[in-house]
């Protein structure tokens, strides 16, 4: 935690022992890792080790490892708990180790200076306490696993002092330098690799009170935001079973969990099945900071592994019952109390909330056949689901046809109905005449003559399959 000391009032929140009963915890974090060998002292274990380390820490404190892994590189951008001659690393301001530490009595000193381990999971339980605070915001429905919801702790994590501020007092303009914004950039390129960015705040000046002469902590005036971004939980919960599909325009669906194996080239929102539980790369010494997860595509003709940065949780289209030119109401199924959009013709039309079973129903009024009606839904992390077109069915019959005088000697029938209805006469059961109307619904039916008193019925089916009622002519 460089530049800025913890007050001695924050630490009386933080629970020593979170996760240590002294060496137990440490062996269990080790174990966790052990595929990579013991940890040595004075040495500084591999990144890909590192890795592990901050993973499974992360994991155990329900916080998103893409924020842990995040915090260490902005405090100690090379992952390393030594230097190059062995000796544990402190900052000028006396911050030590992997996540200097800074101004933490209460933490064995000697240790966090050389156990990595013990100097990861205190650094965790640091931050897991900055989330705990009360008087820090929070996102309006968003949990732990939300990593926009960690934007104060991390802020917290470096002091919530004016230089932290998100927006610049005088100006109003954005905090660059802010702590928790150069943090914030490290998930976007180091978890993300760059392709995603992460939901902004709608901050106001009146938000925060502070004397930005001073060193005195900001006040939060405001402590609960909605956010109208797309908001990311961690990629780091997915189990076997679940479905995700690809962001990149491009992905590679690698061999072998590494950059540098033959891969499949993926297209994006192609649909894939997480296979079992996420591996390292396969390279100790790789920088990467994603892990990879074993999956299938849909269609099982291909598997490998992909980048955690390069996946998300599959959202279904919502389903929509069918609609015809009669209703007045459309309705359907999206995720519990997703936010439902509709469109007209591709132009906003209507919204509604899904209920908790996911099951909405909105009026919209009569609608003419063959209109266009597009729905989507945003689910709880405000992500956009694929769209699901209904078209209007035609259930109206057409208009019953009007018959021209037929006399015995009338060799031609005319008339009128809905425009390219197809009109059939009859007598009796057999047909004396078919043709379709024209565009104004005019019609002209060339029949053989009848005998007078002969009933000539006349029906009209347009090409939706509706039938008229049936007009009958007598003939004269």
């Amino acid at each position: 935690m460089k530049r800025y000391l913890l007050k001695a009032g924050v630490l009386t929140c933080l629970t020593l022992g979170l996760f240590y009963e002294e060496a137990s915890a440490e062996s269990t974090l080790a174990s966790k890792c052990e595929a990579y060998g013991e940890i040595q002292p004075n040495q500084n274990p591999s990144f890909q080790h590192v890795n592990c380390l901050l993973t499974n820490a992360a994991l155990e404190a329900n916080i998103p490892p893409e924020v842990v892994k995040a915090v260490t590189t902005q405090e100690n951008g090379g992952w390393k708990q030594f230097d190059g001659n062995g000796k544990p690393i402190i900052s000028d301001d006396d911050g030590i180790g992997l996540m200097q530490i800074t101004n933490q009595p209460q933490y064995d000193q000697q240790k966090l200076q050389n156990d990595i381990s013990y100097n990861i999971e205190a650094g965790i339980e640091i931050l897991n306490g900055m989330y705990k605070r009360t008087d820090l915001p929070k996102i309006k429905g968003a949990d732990k696993q939300v990593i926009e919801n960690w934007y104060f702790p991390i802020m917290a994590y470096n002091g919530t002092k004016p230089a932290n501020s998100p927006l610049v007092q005088r100006t109003g303009a954005k905090n660059k330098n802010a702590y928790q914004e150069k943090v914030f950039y490290h998930i976007e390129e180091d978890s993300f690799s760059g392709d995603t960015t992460l939901g902004k705040f709608p901050f106001k000046t009146a938000d925060f009170e502070y004397d930005p002469t001073s060193n005195k902590n900001i006040v939060f005036k405001k402590k609960e935001y909605s956010l109208t971004d797309e908001i990311h939980p961690s990629a780091y919960f997915f189990k076997k079973g679940d479905k995700v599909v690809v962001t990149e325009k491009i992905a590679n669906l690698r061999s072998k969990p590494s950059t540098s194996a033959n891969g499949d080239a993926l297209t994006e929102n192609t649909t894939l099945i997480i296979n079992g539980t996420f591996k390292y790369d396969l390279s100790a010494t790789s920088q990467n900071q994603f892990v990879w997860y074993p999956v299938q595509t849909a269609d099982q003709k291909l598997a490998g592994y992909i980048s955690s940065a390069y996946i998300t949780k599959k959202i279904d289209k919502p389903s929509v019952d069918t609609i015809d030119d009669n209703d007045t109401y459309l309705s359907g199924k999206a995720e519990a109390n997703a936010i439902v959009e509709i469109k007209r013709n591709n132009k906003k039309f209507k919204s509604t909330k899904a209920n908790a079973n996911g099951n909405f129903k909105v009026k919209i009024g009569v609608q003419k056949a063959g209109t266009s009606l597009t729905v989507t839904f945003k689910n709880e992390f405000n992500a956009t689901s694929p769209e699901k077109t209904v078209t209007v069915v035609d259930k109206t019959p057409p208009t019953t046809p009007s018959i021209s005088t037929i006399k015995k000697t009338t060799k031609t029938v005319t008339g009128k109905t809905e425009a390219y209805a197809t009109i059939q006469l009859k007598v009796k059961q057999k047909v004396i005449g078919s043709r379709k109307a024209d565009k104004s619904g005019k019609y002209t039916i060339k029949i053989t003559p009848q005998k007078s008193g002969t009933t000539v019925t006349a029906t009209a089916t347009d090409k939706a399959g509706n039938k008229s009622k049936p007009a009958t002519r007598t003939v004269q």
